[in-house]
């Protein structure tokens, strides 16, 4: 653990930008790194989130992965790892910037920009995997497409159409092919004006607000980009159109420039009745242009589409739903950590780890309904191990239950403890608190409760 990464994780309760209840917040929506560039996919139920990771203490945009994540209520989201790295693509140098992930012939293709070794050149490739989690593997083993420019949007009208938008400083498309990894024509740039674009001043080079990050989708008839403007600091705006490449017409500001990082990139869903907007910020301790965050708010367009002006809050988006105890939950499905870390599991998908004396993981909106009355948890420790407080409604709240977690030999070395519970009853937040003596104590794979009329079901 690099020392920037165990500061922020020790600081996370004291977010100097939001209000002294910020240890109860959801905004941003991870904690355990940060992240960028959000691209959000509706999928079976759930959201999944594919963000790029600024690594910690960047001075600059480094980045070498992106990250994929997923939620079924907007406030619990699971961390499903690296599934693709610049190292992916054979033929790429560095930069894993902003792309984004789409559902099409079974199969999700991943749209990425990244530098060109051969040229030095940003360009945009595409990966593909049989799941919206990955593994993703490069699908053509040169780029897509390459002009030097990059933040990558695709979208399939209701025609079965596909398209690939891009750009910085121009913006571009092409009309992807039905196989989604090759196009037909040439790159063609859509006109950037003042009446389609926004008037930006003070740079005669660019007379538009438009800077970069677009993000192209259709709801109710009407096309909508919505993108980066203005820089820097930038602030996001949007303009609609009849068509998918125009004309477009300016409708305004989005988000106005708020926060401490200097970039922003959006994100826009409908999901189970509510529209979202995704965007990125500095507001984790540390946090700033280049070590950014991802958060989420709930809007509602107005009755000609319109999209309201969206302000960034640290309680984020409204649950949407409960969250099952009874079923098995992984530990990395967490609403706000503090203090832990996640990593790749022997056992498959990932584990919360890094756990010291006092770290804890809430879990939002929790139903118990007439009582769990025991908990089980998947651990393993190569130190003496700890405890796992049961707390409710907050990291200090009512006790529920104490599972003891033992020494097992190794960090992978998975064992199952559980113990008893009361008091757990109705809908709540949960939070596990973790105890124990000096240094790190056990890593935590998934956990489960039982009640009497829901026994606990045996895992491996």
């Amino acid at each position: 653990m690099t020392p920037a990464r165990r500061w922020l994780a020790g600081l996370l309760c004291v977010v100097l930008l939001f209000p002294a209840s910020a240890a109860q917040a959801d905004n941003p929506i991870i904690q355990t790194i940060y992240t960028a560039d959000p691209a959000p996919l509706v999928h079976n139920g759930r959201v999944y989130l594919y963000t790029g990771h600024d690594e910690d203490g960047s001075t600059w945009f480094t980045m070498n992965e992106w990250r994929v994540w997923s939620s079924s209520d907007m406030v619990n989201w699971t961390d499903h790892g690296s599934p693709l790295r610049v190292s992916s693509f054979a033929w790429a140098r560095s930069d894993a910037w902003a792309g984004q992930a789409i559902h099409r012939n079974g199969k999700f293709y991943w749209y990425v920009p990244t530098t060109n070794r051969a040229t030095g050149r940003m360009a945009i490739g595409v990966a593909v995997a049989d799941s919206p989690t990955g593994p993703f593997r490069d699908a053509l083993g040169r780029p897509l497409v390459e002009n030097g420019e990059f933040d990558p949007t695709v979208f399939i009208d209701d025609t079965g159409q596909a398209y690939l938008y891009w750009g910085n400083p121009n913006l571009w498309y092409v009309k992807l092919n039905p196989d989604m990894i090759s196009y037909s024509g040439s790159p063609t740039q859509i006109p950037l004006t003042t009446a389609g674009f926004g008037t930006r001043t003070g740079d005669p080079n660019r007379p538009t607000l438009f800077e970069e990050g677009p993000w192209v989708y259709k709801r109710n008839g009407l096309y909508y980009i919505v993108f980066a403007a203005k820089c820097c600091p930038e602030f996001i705006a949007y303009s609609t159109a009849p068509g998918p490449t125009g004309p477009w017409t300016y409708r305004g500001t989005v988000m106005p420039t708020q926060g401490s990082s200097f970039t922003n990139h959006p994100g826009v869903i409908d999901f189970q009745g509510g529209s979202y907007f995704f965007y990125h910020n500095g507001a984790l301790p540390g946090g700033g242009g280049f070590t950014r965050s991802v958060a989420v708010e709930k809007f509602t367009y107005g009755p000609d589409g319109s999209i309201p002006t969206i302000t960034m809050t640290a309680a984020g988006a409204p649950q949407v739903g409960t969250l099952n105890p009874y079923t098995r939950q992984e530990a990395e499905t967490i609403a706000w950590a503090s203090g832990v870390e996640t990593e790749p599991s022997i056992e498959g998908g990932m584990n919360v780890g890094w756990i010291e004396n006092g770290d804890s993981i809430k879990v939002k909106g929790v139903a118990f309904g007439a009582g769990a009355t025991s908990f089980t948890a998947r651990v393993a420790s190569a130190s003496g191990g700890g405890k796992i407080e049961l707390r409710l409604d907050g990291v200090n709240g009512t006790l529920a239950g104490t599972c003891t977690v033992p020494g097992t030999g190794g960090w992978q070395a998975w064992t199952t403890v559980s113990c008893p519970v009361s008091g757990a009853t109705g809908t709540r937040d949960l939070y596990l608190r973790f105890t124990g003596g000096g240094g790190y104590l056990f890593n935590v794979n998934w956990w489960q409760f039982s009640s009497s009329t829901v026994p606990y079901s045996h895992g491996p």
